[in-house]
């Protein structure tokens, strides 16, 4: 309960704090191109990120770092099973990231902002046009350099279950030919969702599976891409729940 009532406030507190951090960074950001702010606003974003885990009480294990291309644009690849894992991979990923996100969070004051200098794009699946407008938006990010996270389920799971993914969201890296770095996620869920939303301490396991260099794919290979990536993201949840 003691995490709970810390945490929330912190979160809040948090976002409020930075807001001329943000503010500034927004200014600077017109003035120069995107990716030249891109290290500073992961930076605090990271130190952030590592703040809300301890708080919540989150022991991280992370596996894979060496599979992560030390050069150019990636396209993140994950399952997703809380809130938490947007934390996570701001905590662990050492490159400026942004996300594929909900256009639900563009109603959320300040956040919004923030994730706007990460560079995230916001995906409304209910709208095929606006769906097929945001993948465009994406493309142009991963070509200028800027790396994405990408959750195919569609939503959080909230247990160590996976959902089927949506392949749609893999254009993002076959058309621009960047590498995807499938990554397994495990007992984030235990921190929040499981508890009804009271905060509790869990180990959190995140391992980063070797890239697929989709320049080098052909046609064949490009359309078995999604399958391929999902089957290795749970297996990766199979060895977890073994292991235990």
């Amino acid at each position: 309960m003691l995490r709970s009532i810390i945490g929330y406030p912190y979160l809040a507190l948090s976002v409020l704090f930075l807001t001329p951090y943000m503010l500034w960074m927004g200014r600077k950001i017109k003035k120069s191109p995107a990716n030249a702010c891109g290290a500073s606003v992961h930076r605090t974003a990271n130190r952030w990120a590592r703040s809300i885990l301890k708080i919540c009480g989150a022991r991280l294990h992370v596996t894979g770092l060496e599979n992560i291309p030390a050069e150019g644009a990636l396209l993140f690849v994950s399952n997703h099973q809380s809130d938490i894992d947007i934390v996570v991979f701001l905590s662990c990923v050492t490159r400026p990231i942004g996300f594929v996100a909900k256009i639900e969070m563009l109603k959320v004051p300040l956040m919004r902002t923030w994730m706007r200098h990460m560079r995230c794009v916001f995906l409304d699946r209910k709208d095929i046009r606006q769906s097929a407008k945001t993948i465009l938006e994406g493309i142009g990010v991963l070509k200028s350099g800027h790396s994405l996270v990408l959750f195919p389920e569609g939503t959080r799971t909230r247990s160590n279950d996976t959902l089927p993914f949506k392949a749609g969201g893999f254009k993002l890296a076959t058309k621009p030919k960047v590498p995807v770095v499938p990554v397994t996620i495990s007992g984030t869920y235990k921190i929040m969702e499981e508890n009804h939303y009271r905060i509790k301490p869990a180990d959190v396991y995140v391992t980063f599976h070797p890239a697929a260099d989709t320049a080098s794919l052909d046609g064949e290979a490009l359309a078995a891409l999604p399958r391929e990536v999902e089957a290795l993201i749970k297996n990766g949840l199979g060895d977890r729940r073994a292991a235990l």
